[in-house]
C-alpha cells in the first residue's frame, strides 16, 4: 500500500494528465507500426528524469523497482 503523503504521489494527483494525453496522442498513428507506450509513462519518466537528475538508463531502472514512480507514471498494479 502505498503512502497518500509521499511527495511523488501528491504530485501525480496534482498534475493535469489528460493534457499531456491531449498534446501527445494526434502524434502517433495507431494503424500502423508497434503500438506506443500510454503518454502517461512516458511524460512521468520524462518528469521523473528531471526532478532526480538521473539518465535515461537510470530513470528506468529505477521505475522498476519503485511503486511510487510506478503510480507517478499511471500504473494501478505494481511490479
Amino acid at each position: 500500500m502505498l503512502d497518500h503523503n509521499h511527495p511523488l504521489y501528491k504530485l501525480a494527483n496534482k498534475i493535469n494528465w489528460r493534457r499531456f494525453e491531449d498534446a501527445f496522442s494526434p502524434l502517433y498513428c495507431r494503424t500502423n507500426g508497434r503500438p506506443a507506450h500510454p503518454v502517461r509513462l512516458m511524460c512521468g519518466l520524462l518528469i521523473l528524469k528531471h526532478l532526480r537528475n538521473v539518465s535515461d538508463e537510470s530513470v528506468v531502472l529505477q521505475w522498476s523497482e519503485n511503486a511510487y514512480y510506478q503510480y507517478f507514471c499511471g500504473q494501478l498494479e505494481f511490479l
